[in-house]
């Protein structure tokens, strides 16, 4: 194994026995797994409908699978970058529901001829980068109730950085055009790009190879490509346990019963 790659540290058989068990476990720890042998869409839907209860999407097929492709009748619409072919920020997928699915599966049926690389953010890293900065203010300050609003007119009020009362933390970001953030934020988003960049790692993912992470956990982004890219998506709920998020290298601060409400800019 090469050193940093992601891919072969995360790597799963889904066809042994006990997968699924195996798949949870590890998504439990790391929040991530690696997976191939998805050649086909069939096989796509059938290790999906193991392991999570799909989630529709606005733009998904009627099987719940989402073909990605660049759609250039899309690719400047706010909310659409992922059909088009440029550079995609870290972010969380479907950021503006209030409750994001919490599973994204991610298959490649055909590389783009360049670029089109994945790239993944352990939240838990991110996290930790902010805690080291001006004595952790930044991580407090984008862990406050309501001071970013993610999404169009029918988006979600919300935070970063969420903490759990059993001590754990999820993330949550997008950085295009339909985010919007609290004055108090502003000041700090220069370091969370910052920090969700410096922690990426980068999967180039072959036909029939796949990641599967926990969307409160890992963000991800892409390098603008050339070609015919076509990779399959699957959205959906666990069908086991999963904690949230991840739990922070720093004690972070229990969630509060009472929300401040914020003005956006």
């Amino acid at each position: 194994m090469r050193p940093g790659d992601l891919f072969a540290a995360h790597f799963l058989d889904h066809t042994a026995p006990g997968a699924p068990a195996q798949i949870a476990e590890q998504l439990r720890k790391a929040g991530l797994v690696t997976l191939d042998r998805l050649a086909t869409r069939t096989a796509v839907l059938a290790l999906s409908s193991r392991i999570m209860t799909m989630s529709a999407h606005r733009d998904s097929d009627s099987d719940g699978l989402t073909t990605i492709r660049c759609i250039p009748r899309h690719a400047d619409r706010p909310g659409y970058a992922g059909l088009g072919n440029g550079d995609l920020a870290p972010h969380t997928e479907r950021s503006g529901l209030p409750h994001p699915p919490r599973l994204m599966l991610l298959v490649c049926s055909q590389p783009a001829t360049s670029g089109g690389e994945c790239l993944l953010s352990d939240g838990l890293h991110v996290h930790a980068d902010l805690l080291e900065h001006q004595a952790g203010e930044p991580a407090d300050v984008l862990a406050r109730p309501r001071t970013a609003y993610f999404g169009a007119g029918d988006g979600h009020p919300t935070q970063v950085f969420t903490p759990h009362f059993d001590g754990r933390v999820s993330i949550r970001l997008r950085l295009d055009s339909l985010a919007r953030w609290s004055p108090l934020v502003l000041p700090h988003l220069s370091q969370l790009q910052a920090a969700a960049r410096r922690h990426q790692q980068p999967i180039r993912l072959l036909p029939g190879q796949a990641y599967l992470l926990d969307n409160e956990r890992w963000l991800h982004a892409r390098t603008g490509f050339v070609g015919d890219r076509v990779h399959l998506r699957g959205l959906g709920e666990p069908r086991f346990v999963l904690p949230h998020g991840f739990m922070p290298a720093s004690p972070a601060p229990r969630p509060t019963t009472r929300p401040e409400v914020l003005s956006w800019a």
